[in-house]
């Protein structure tokens, strides 16, 4: 079942185990397209770590590819980060953009693509003013964790610390030209980063099934997702160097990304933004752990039918029957707390009097993503969601 294969989607991606050698694939692409000198973004060492790099430097010099490295990419990435990869990448003239990591480094690796190409345009005023661009330049994505879905997606995230936003600029232009995904390279993922990456693209999952943009096609991914998550993170914790079971969370996280790219997400992508905006140590997953549970009880209402399959291998006791919504909540908290997450909004800094702030940020910066809520939301039911993870 472990199959490899390719999709062709907006982006071309390469999936399965020892993917990372389609890089060559990749390679004479930007040979053939003269799109040398390249730009690789990455953290600071996990693209060493997972071992992707030796795969990847050994390729690149074979082929005589001219590249600069820029490694400055931490978690919850700002846009001071793509703003100095920009110039890094302008002063050797790249062409080209590779990110090597998880969402932060090829969203920063999307972000720097479009400034490259719009040489006029700073980083915040990419995502304040959301300018019309000129396509990006070519950018390629070796994805190193089963959380964002970024790469077969439209999307690049970045926090601007002095508005404490954290924002999301989409273009067409960013979709990677090629991406891999290869489980091998997700083995060595510590315990929580496994669990908050999975729980993003849980959330991906749940919450684009639910949004005003859901359809049939995103219904069934996402369905299908959520199930690959709720059987395989159990056993990822128990066993972390099975890559069978780290083929199965990258599977499902690839297609919540291609669900969020089509339907969109919602509530608790809306009101997480905020939290790790103001505190960017906070886990962007840890954040969505705690409201998902707040947030599906909500939509059950509107998408009883839909959760009640979705929620099926925690919460085999659903009919489906829009009254349920508390019943699914408690099953969601209680496989959650079973990961051992069992942290309260308290825990990582904020108190009641945090709240306001919090729902004012999240109406100013995520108007969007609360618009595509499958129910009216107040400002009222936002700050009792905040309140009820405190």
């Amino acid at each position: 079942m472990m199959k490899s294969f390719t999709l062709n989607l907006r982006t071309t991606l390469f999936f399965g185990i020892d993917a990372i050698h389609s890089f060559e694939k990749i390679a004479k692409y930007i040979v053939t397209q003269d799109l040398s000198p390249l730009l690789i973004i990455t953290g600071k060492s996990s693209y060493k770590k997972c071992g992707a790099w030796n795969v990847v430097k050994e390729i690149l010099e074979s082929y005589e590819i001219e590249y600069a490295h820029y490694d400055g990419v931490s978690s919850n990435p700002t846009i001071e980060m793509v703003q100095t990869a920009f110039e890094f990448g302008r002063g050797i003239g790249a062409k080209s953009v590779l990110g090597i990591g998880g969402g932060s480094v090829i969203d920063v690796s999307k972000a720097t693509a479009v400034l490259i190409a719009n040489k006029d345009i700073s980083a915040r005023e990419l995502y304040l003013k959301r300018p019309q661009v000129n396509p990006a330049v070519p950018i390629f994505a070796i994805n190193t964790t089963h959380g964002t879905g970024t790469e077969v997606d439209r999307f690049a995230v970045a926090t601007i610390p002095e508005e404490r936003a954290k924002i999301s600029i989409a273009y067409d232009s960013i979709y990677p030209t090629f991406s891999i995904d290869d489980p091998s390279l997700t083995t060595k993922l510590p315990r929580d980063q496994t669990i908050y990456v999975t729980i993003d693209a849980l959330s991906h999952a749940l919450e684009s099934m639910t949004s005003k943009y859901s359809n049939p096609f995103t219904v069934n991914l996402a369905t299908q997702a959520s199930h690959r998550i709720f059987e395989n993170l159990p056993k990822a914790l128990d066993h972390p160097e099975d890559v069978e079971v780290r083929y199965w969370l990258l599977y499902a996280s690839m297609i919540a990304g291609i669900t969020l790219d089509n339907s969109r997400a919602h509530l608790a992508h809306a009101l997480e933004h905020p939290i790790s905006a103001v505190k960017p140590e906070v886990p962007h997953g840890l954040g969505l752990a705690l409201l998902l549970p707040v947030v599906i009880e909500k939509a059950y209402e509107a998408f009883p039918d839909v959760l009640s399959v979705a929620l099926r291998p925690i919460a085999n006791d659903l009919r489906g029957l829009p009254e349920e919504g508390k019943k699914a909540r408690k099953a969601l908290e209680e496989w959650i707390s079973s990961l051992g997450l069992d942290k309260r909004l308290s825990d990582l800094g904020f108190c009641e009097e945090d709240v306001d702030e919090l729902v004012r940020i999240a109406l100013k910066t995520m108007k969007y993503l609360i618009g595509m809520a499958p129910f009216e939301v107040s400002d009222d039911m936002l700050k009792r969601m905040y309140i009820e993870i405190l």
